[in-house]
């Protein structure tokens, strides 16, 4: 059998007709399969790869550790540099009340991390979430999901998870004294890159702060610079209790990690003792290529560089057959009308070269989430490309 052949027979599938590229290797923007074909990665790993693939300087911190250690005890018991390092960058630019970090393996943990410390903190069981939202996949993120077909079939899940509307202000009256905490994407990945109404954070913000419930945001997709500002709160001027990343935090590692204050996170280590715990979160060579790959962000000015890029998606991407582009910064969602038609250009670009996306929530629209190091030069070829699969629909 061949390895294509091997895919097929033992690994677990995730969708009835997956991609396929059989992967040789990648390196900046690009992808290239087995038989040398290259593709433009216009989707960076469901935004995973910020800094493209391989950066050189990440490459160096990851090869820099392994030569000192890898795993050497459960997260948190032993003190490792590279944890340290990340989580003081972290907190250097965030609020002053983000300044602990707990390190997990991925996005979907940090919510599960965040829902248990919410539950410990106030001593209450609800949780609030939005519609079309999208936390992870495990038990406790799934529940708090906001699309019942992607959870009906895995029921029961949690109990006293409520969802309420996306921008919906009346809604907001649900946020109860009842109400462990609000978990919100500022900007909703999943639905479509779907921004959040003028004032509606603020308004959660308020209500939250009226109830003592805990506001926790998920920047697991928009952090890092991808709409436009290290974190996409900034853009709204309202600051949560805790913060959920993951995504691109790790260089193209896994990583996550959620974040809150020192006085909220000390509620974890008694009554029970290792009330939350993990063997591999935090591991030393993810957090190094974190701690580079953000170190250069920072540096490089990457994200000064967001808002020139979208602008030219969104000029070049001028099609009768286009209804709207919607998002920010390099999380941007292109409406087709139908998924037939999506599939239709995504699959024609996939034919030339383009590797683009669909979203879980939006079957209307094609994701364009590329590498924040993406040139004009490559964003006016993929829009040629993306322009050719429109005539098709």
């Amino acid at each position: 059998m061949n390895i294509k052949q091997l895919f097929s027979a033992h690994l677990a599938p995730t969708s009835p007709i997956p991609l396929g590229i059989e992967v040789s290797h990648a390196e900046g923007c690009y992808i290239f399969d087995t038989a040398g074909k290259k593709y433009l990665d216009l989707i960076s790993g469901i935004s995973v790869s910020a800094l493209g693939h391989r950066h050189p300087k990440i490459i160096e911190a990851i090869e820099n550790q392994l030569g000192k250690y890898l795993h050497i005890m459960v997260y948190g018991e032993f003190i490792q540099a590279p944890q340290v390092k990340l989580a003081k960058l972290l907190a250097d630019n965030l609020p002053p009340n983000l300044d602990c970090v707990y390190f997990t393996n991925s996005g979907s943990e940090a919510t599960e991390g965040a829902m248990k410390l919410a539950k410990r903190i106030t001593g209450r069981s609800e949780i609030i979430s939005f519609t079309n939202a999208y936390h992870g996949s495990t038990q406790g993120a799934l529940s708090i999901a906001g699309a019942e077909w992607l959870k009906q079939n895995f029921r029961p899940l949690l109990p006293c998870t409520n969802q309420i509307r996306y921008n919906n202000f009346k809604d907001l009256e649900k946020i109860t004294t009842a109400t462990a905490a609000v978990f919100i994407e500022p900007l909703q990945g999943e639905a479509g890159a779907q921004e959040s109404a003028i004032g509606f954070l603020k308004a959660v913000r308020e209500r939250c702060t009226k109830t003592n419930t805990l506001l926790v945001f998920d920047e697991i997709q928009t952090g890092f610079g991808r709409t436009g500002s290290l974190w996409h709160f900034q853009q709204h001027n309202v600051i949560p209790d805790i913060l959920l990343l993951g995504k691109a935090l790790g260089g193209g590692l896994p990583l996550g990690a959620f974040i809150a204050s020192k006085e909220m996170m000390q509620n974890l280590n008694h009554n029970p003792v290792l009330g939350h715990i993990t063997t591999f979160g935090g591991h030393p060579l993810s957090c190094a290529a974190g701690l580079v790959a953000l170190e250069i962000i920072l540096q490089e000015k990457i994200t000064e560089r967001v808002g020139e890029k979208e602008a030219l998606f969104r000029k070049y991407l001028t099609h009768p057959n286009i209804k709207t582009i919607r998002g920010k910064g390099l999380l941007l969602a292109i409406d087709v009308g139908s998924f037939e038609k999506v599939q239709t250009v995504i699959n024609y670009c996939i034919a030339n070269g383009v590797i683009t996306d669909w979203f879980l929530f939006n079957e209307n629209c094609i994701r364009l989430v590329p590498p924040l190091i993406i040139t004009q030069e490559e964003i006016e070829m993929s829009c040629k490309v993306i322009l050719e699969g429109m005539e098709l629909i």
